[in-house]
């Protein structure tokens, strides 16, 4: 992803020549075919976690429920995400972790089929939650790869291959069950939503089989074995990660508020979206497959810190122009909201590599997971209890709050 994602590798507390003795020499994963199974092991999460943000209006119609009640079926992933995070670090550390990211994608199409049969807002929310469980053995456990596996001179193009690909696959998880709810009408039944449930664990089942394929295994020394568990409080004794998980909470809560209760907003008059047309909104998302390599670029010459700062103030001014009522206004808004959020996901990326020490990068990670989705549970359902009194720029006041939090604690937190 960046040039100081790459340094973490061989320079966090140790030199490049002691982490190749702690992990049985250098490390030499860079083929093409590793390569795209990274990617598609990041398009194949994303695919899933967000994928019913552009049936919200749909859903209160379909279960006669609140706005925060649908909004669960957001949040029940992001909880699930949250509490298997730090659980999955430590197992990939002590079985492998290619084992863990295969395992995860394949198992990952159970509760994906299963959501597709929910009957009740209950069911599907319980579904959600279980898909929410298994995501973290996915991406919680890549970056974490990349970063041990791949050679010190290539992490971070790859880090900025996978980043993007999970932005594709955000965006495409939101699309498929956008556009197949609209565009499968029967009479005066109301649009299904189901079916893309169904395409996306059809790709969850084809990409497994092809990481299983593709994707080299994990050098044998890079099992970690049971003192991981202790590196676990090491990393809450670490300032610096600390403030990165703070960082990591905000971030994603900015995130998913603004596109989640958006389409509220946008689905009410004047602009009585269709759930098609809310889930092209998520176009906005694919300007991240540019932003996210410059994004490392600019990483890689200032830093962590001062990018991400840059890069909260972009998204704020974003979030802001969505008050006004200009349908090209708010859509620009949305663009400088997500990009501000992909850069500072890169950047945290990166400098939890830096902060963590070597040997300990899957349970740090897995550690900044569960602390970046809590953010996301957070605001699938707190933003819904704003909106009742003051509707969409209610919203919008909390998510600016949340936004200058996040500088402040970057501002003082991180250390280069």
């Amino acid at each position: 992803m960046v040039k100081d994602t790459a340094d973490a590798v061989v320079a966090s507390g140790t030199s490049a020549q002691a982490d190749e003795e702690a992990y049985g020499g250098p490390a030499t994963t860079s083929s093409t075919a590793a390569t795209i199974a990274i990617m598609l092991a990041g398009i194949a999460a994303f695919l899933n976690l967000y994928a019913t943000q552009p049936l919200l209006p749909m859903l209160v119609r379909i279960f006669a429920a609140s706005k925060a009640a649908v909004g669960m079926t957001v949040s029940a992933a992001t909880i699930g995400v949250a509490i298997s995070a730090p659980f999955c670090g430590l197992i990939a550390e002590r079985v492998g972790r290619k084992r863990v990211i295969v395992t995860a994608t394949l198992l990952l199409t159970i509760p994906t089929v299963l959501a597709s049969t929910a009957t009740s807002l209950p069911m599907l929310i319980f579904w959600r939650f279980l898909q929410g469980l298994v995501m973290p053995g996915i991406f919680g456990v890549a970056i974490a790869y990349i970063a041990e596996e791949w050679p010190a001179a290539n992490v971070a193009s790859a880090m900025s291959l996978y980043v993007s690909a999970t932005v594709l696959g955000g965006f495409l998880g939101r699309i498929l069950p956008g556009y197949a709810a609209t565009h499968r009408m029967v009479a005066s039944i109301a649009p299904s939503w189901r079916i893309g449930f169904v395409l996306i664990a059809g790709c969850d089942l084809v990409f497994g089989a092809l990481i299983a394929r593709w994707l080299p295994r994990d050098r044998k020394s890079a099992i970690v074995p049971a003192r991981a568990t202790g590196g676990m409080l090491r990393h809450l004794r670490n300032p610096r990660l600390v403030a990165t998980y703070v960082v990591g909470f905000n971030v994603l809560f900015s995130l998913v508020a603004v596109f989640t209760y958006i389409t509220f907003h946008l689905a009410a008059a004047p602009y009585l979206l269709t759930p098609a047309q809310l889930s092209s909104l998520f176009v906005v998302y694919l300007v991240g497959l540019i932003v996210t390599p410059l994004a490392g670029i600019g990483i890689g010459r200032a830093g962590s810190r001062p990018v991400l700062i840059v890069a909260v103030i972009a998204s704020m001014i974003g979030v802001s122009l969505t008050l006004l009522h200009s349908l090209p206004l708010i859509l620009l808004g949305l663009i400088l909201c997500s990009s501000g959020v992909f850069v500072c996901q890169s950047a945290s990326t990166s400098y939890i590599q830096t902060a963590a020490a070597a040997g300990g990068r899957s349970s740090a990670a897995g550690l900044y997971v569960a602390c970046y989705y809590a953010g996301g549970s957070v605001s699938g359902v707190l933003p819904g209890f704003f909106w009742r009194f003051g509707g969409w720029t209610a919203c919008v006041v909390l998510v600016l709050v949340v936004q200058t939090i996040t500088i402040g604690v970057a501002a003082f937190g991180w250390r280069e």
